[in-house]
């Protein structure tokens, strides 16, 4: 970055590669592949070419290839229509919310690329900056250069994502991570999709940024939104404009046909068609066809005869050999394959056994110019065009006037195969969204045998292409025995990536299967299984109503055959718990949690082996949902009830029981934390990173069962549990082993925040904030100010969008900074503590052994006199507003994270804690511990008592 008087320049220098630069925004790029997605400033529709000037009497006059005037980035046709969404749109764009997204959807052909290009010139001429997002992995890339994204000046930044439905969940979130989404001017995303399945899971990224969301579908033009008059006046306008780049005079001489009224021609693509068809076969003195398929062929035609002309001019001295018969499978190639780069499109035309690939892709560009410089292979626009162009070449159409090619159906085997290493091709996604498009209902049914070819042989494809391929499948009447295939090579728990496009499969096959039989048992697993996948993929409401159809079917049975069906019903409880906690529904969760733990409980008293895991699931949601409402020493009781039980189970089985003892450790190194039991609380940790360090290692285990759906460990498990390690090793005064913890859980966290912002960057900022306090504790001020500042940074992103939950942190990391640079800079601190006051009273508060006093002299509480203890007592009460603050401050927590109940004073907290208890019990000449555990039974050092509760039968 350099500086000159008229502002900030950026210089992109490339040397035998790819570059691109952004000012003012943030450049995400993966290591081997280039930018996650590209950043441009809008710009209006460019002139349309040479080719589309009117009067032109050569080869390259609309009248050649009269399909290039339907490209929307030229917008040939001038917009009309559509009033209602652009006032909806313009009111969204205006409102008060400082940060907005609209997920704008509809089927092919709908106008949403020629809606959001004409809403962006209206923003723009008001004064607001317009970007364009472009998914970039796997794309033809733009010219190296940079793009100045500043928004001085600004009233406001319009972000527009087409294709948004095609994008991996994981790659939007990094967009909407972008610092160029997070300054002070109001923010609109406008994402543009033909789905709305994706939008569950995108809107809950967005509201997890702070961004109020909607969703705007547009419908066909029917009889509620003006009906036929409204399709007239559209084709008026576009009949308008392409007469004038025919050159005609006079366009009323082409007369509105009378079949605009049929289902088809609810598109707005449709009647553009429709219209350009009618001037171009008015000039040709020729009669045009009255439907779609009618129209795409035609048009068709058209492409086919300026292949053939071009063949033809070779003669005449023109630099093209192709002939039409190539030239037809390298735009059918092009259709499936998009836009590359000269080295892959060789490779791809040379691995069809084409002939001189470099001729041919030299030919094709005189046909379909790039957009962008030096790519190759420029898909046949519009997409519906291109579409219907695959479905006419496939065999199988009974549209008889135009011949099908009997290679078509290899070109799209070869394309879609596998490398030698079985890795999937990098337009596989592409290839299967567009054969899915083109065999959608209503369109060409014959496509989708040909994709049921493809599927039959490779199932997994259907997984490789990714959710936005999965979605469109899922629409397709593809074989209940396709999809089922393709079912079967999901993973087991879901992915993030893939979730709504798996969820959109569940519900066809779901649609389908429910039906087909009356088997009340095999319609509560298809519920289940349903409400599991529409979880994952952010239908929580839906997820809920599915688990709720589930427990009711079985709740039924059970009254029948309590004995059949108890087990079932228990398991669809539990699920339901997990449902309702995600859809926020507390209180529904724990009755459901509630029932499912008395269900197992009688299970497991007659056979413990087949129940005893479905109790300790049930009693770990439980704990859950009570920690939540404030009962904090009941979530904890369930919680180790359900961890001594996979506890026991994992010793035989570690597979399979091992992931649920790791959850309910950390959630009972978390529960322990929180009512400050910190040795118990660093137990628990400390067991769990070294069993979730093994799992991980040995890669996710086969998932079985539903049991295993719920129950799963990964990474992100593991630096949680690090860092609570990190926390509670700190507070025992083991200073390096806190370090090496919270440092590995920041090197996790730093990896995982850069796949997934949205998931993991709030975690990434509070581990980073405590690791700059120890560090700075340390005297590693150096290091110490390196991570606060990136915890600053990022709590600064989170603080936009969310200010009332991040100012805090944001404010004590920024004082934190301001303390090292201090301290850096010479000034003397006013304390030199080698232990600080609150770690000291941190490892105090929890536990009821000893008693330290200011001369660090350690005194057994058992051995210390009544009077002394009742002294030492008083003396910490009486320091109790200071000894909390002391604590929320140091340990950079919240009353919550403390144990601290709302209302509570902080002399009513210190009451409740170990140490304090235990010199009450001292000051009475009590022993510091009760005699007697939860269980009645008395305390023996030879038995464990750790997962006792009130009640427990111990034999």
């Amino acid at each position: 970055m350099s500086r000159s008087g008229t502002g900030p320049r950026q210089t992109v220098r490339v040397d035998g590669g790819f570059g691109y630069g952004v000012i003012g925004a943030d450049l995400h790029v993966f290591p081997d592949r280039g930018p996650v997605y590209l950043l441009s400033r809008y710009r209006p529709a460019p002139e349309p070419a040479a080719a589309l000037a009117p009067g032109r009497k050569d080869t390259a006059g609309p009248a050649s290839q009269p399909s290039r005037l339907l490209n929307a980035r030229f917008q040939v046709v001038d917009f009309t229509g559509r009033a209602e969404e652009r006032a909806e749109l313009a009111a969204w764009r205006d409102g008060d919310a400082p940060r907005a997204a609209r997920w704008l959807h509809g089927a092919g052909g709908q106008g949403k690329t020629r809606l959001a290009a004409q809403f962006a010139a209206d923003s723009a001429s008001r004064g607001w900056k317009v970007v364009s997002a472009t998914h970039g992995a796997g794309t033809i890339h733009p010219h190296p250069g940079s793009q100045d994204l500043r928004l001085d000046g600004a009233a406001g930044l319009l972000l527009v994502v087409d294709y948004a439905d095609r994008w991996p969940l994981s790659h939007l979130s990094w967009l909407f991570s972008n610092k160029l989404l997070d300054g002070p001017l109001p923010t609109r995303l406008l994402l543009l999709a033909r789905s709305v399945s994706p939008w569950p899971a995108v809107r809950s990224a967005l509201e997890d940024t702070g961004t109020e969301t909607g969703a705007l579908a547009l419908s066909p033009l029917d009889e509620g939104r003006g009906g036929l008059a409204a399709r007239r006046a559209m084709f008026t306008v576009a009949r308008d404009c392409f007469a004038a780049r025919y050159g005609l005079a006079d366009p009323d001489a082409i007369v509105v046909p009378g079949y605009l009224d049929r289902s088809d021609f609810g598109l707005i693509l449709a009647l553009h068609m429709a219209a350009l068809v009618a001037v171009d076969a008015h000039v040709r003195g020729g009669s045009p066809p009255k439907d779609m398929a009618g129209l795409s062929a035609y048009l068709l035609d058209r492409e086919r005869r300026h292949w053939t002309r071009l063949h033809e001019l070779r003669l005449e001295g023109l630099e093209y050999e192709t002939p039409p018969g190539a030239m037809s499978q390298v735009v059918f190639t092009a259709a499936l394959t998009g836009a590359t780069t000269h080295r892959d499109g060789t490779a791809l035309l040379g691995g069809l056994g084409m002939e001189r690939p470099a001729r041919l892709l030299a030919d094709h560009a005189t046909c379909y110019p790039p957009e962008e410089p030096g790519a190759v292979l420029e898909p046949l626009y519009p997409d519906r065009l291109a579409e219907d162009f695959l479905a006419l070449t496939l065999p199988g159409h009974d549209t008889s006037d135009y011949p099908t090619a009997p290679w078509a159906p290899d070109v799209i085997g070869t394309l879609v195969a596998r490398d030698p290493d079985g890795s999937p091709p990098a337009h596989l996604a592409r290839a299967l969204t567009f054969l899915a498009s083109t065999a959608a209902p209503h369109r060409w049914p014959h496509a989708a045998r040909h994709l049921e070819t493809l599927l039959r042989t490779d199932p997994a494809l259907a997984v490789a292409a990714g959710g936005a391929a999965l979605t469109t499948l899922a629409a397709v009447d593809l074989d209940t025995e396709v999809l089922e295939a393709v079912e079967a090579h999901f993973p087991h728990r879901g992915q993030a990536d893939l979730d709504a496009g798996i969820a959109a499969v569940t519900e066809r096959l779901a649609a389908r299967r429910l039906p087909a039989t009356q088997d009340p048992s095999a319609h509560a697993r298809l519920y289940q299984n349903l409400g599991f996948r529409l979880m994952r993929a952010g239908h929580r409401e839906d997820a809920v109503a599915a688990a709720e159809k589930a427990v009711a079917v079985l709740r039924k049975l059970a009254a029948v055959d309590a004995a059949a069906h108890r087990p079932a019903l228990a398991m669809a409880l539990a699920q339901l718990s997990e449902r309702a906690h995600a859809a926020d529904r507390t209180e529904a969760s724990r009755h459901a949690a509630e029932e499912a733990v008395g269900l197992f409980r009688g299970l497991a008293a007659t056979d413990p082996t087949a129940h005893e895991p479905g109790l300790a699931l049930s009693l770990s949601h439980l704990g859950v949902t009570l920690s939540e409402a404030r009962d904090p020493e009941a979530a904890l009781a369930v919680t180790q009830r359900a961890m001594g039980i996979f506890q026991r189970l994992a010793v035989t089985d570690p597979e399979s029981y091992g992931p649920g003892l790791a959850v309910t450790l950390i959630n009972e190194a978390v529960l322990c934390r929180q009512q400050r039991r910190w040795s118990d609380a660093r137990t628990a940790a400390e067991r769990a990173v070294a069993l979730i360090r093994r799992l991980v290692a040995a890669g996710p285990a086969a998932s079985r069962s539903e049991l295993d759906r719920s129950v799963a460990v990964d990474e992100s498990d593991l630096a949680t549990a690090l860092s609570i390690l990190g926390l509670l090793l700190w507070g025992a005064r083991r200073r390096d082993d806190s370090l090496a913890a919270l440092r590995e859980a920041v090197y996790i966290r730093c990896r995982l925040a850069t796949a997934n912002p949205t998931a993991h960057e709030h975690a990434l900022a509070d581990d980073l904030s405590f690791l700059g306090i120890y560090l700075a504790q340390s005297g590693l001020a150096e290091e110490a100010l390196a991570v606060t500042a990136q915890s600053v940074e990022i709590y600064q992103r989170l603080a936009s969008q969310n200010p009332g939950a991040f100012e805090g942190p944001l404010r004590r990391a920024h004082e934190a900074c301001g303390t090292l640079r201090e301290r850096m800079s010479g000034t003397p601190a006013e304390t030199d503590r080698t232990w600080t006051l609150e770690a000291h009273y941190a490892a105090l508060l929890n536990q009821d052994e000893v008693w330290q006093d200011a001369q660090d002299r350690r005194h057994r509480l058992d051995d210390m006199d009544p009077r002394y203890s009742g002294n030492v007592l008083r003396f910490l009460l009486r320091q109790a507003d200071v000894l909390f603050e002391g604590l929320l401050h140091g340990l950079g927590a919240s009353p919550d994270s403390l144990g601290r109940w709302a209302g509570e004073t902080a002399e009513a907290w210190l009451a409740r804690q170990p140490l304090v208890v235990a010199l009450r019990r001292r000051s009475e000449g009590k022993p510091a511990r009760p005699a007697l555990c939860y269980c009645g039974y008395a305390i023996q050092p030879e038995w464990n008592h750790d997962h006792c509760y009130p009640g427990i039968i111990v034999d």
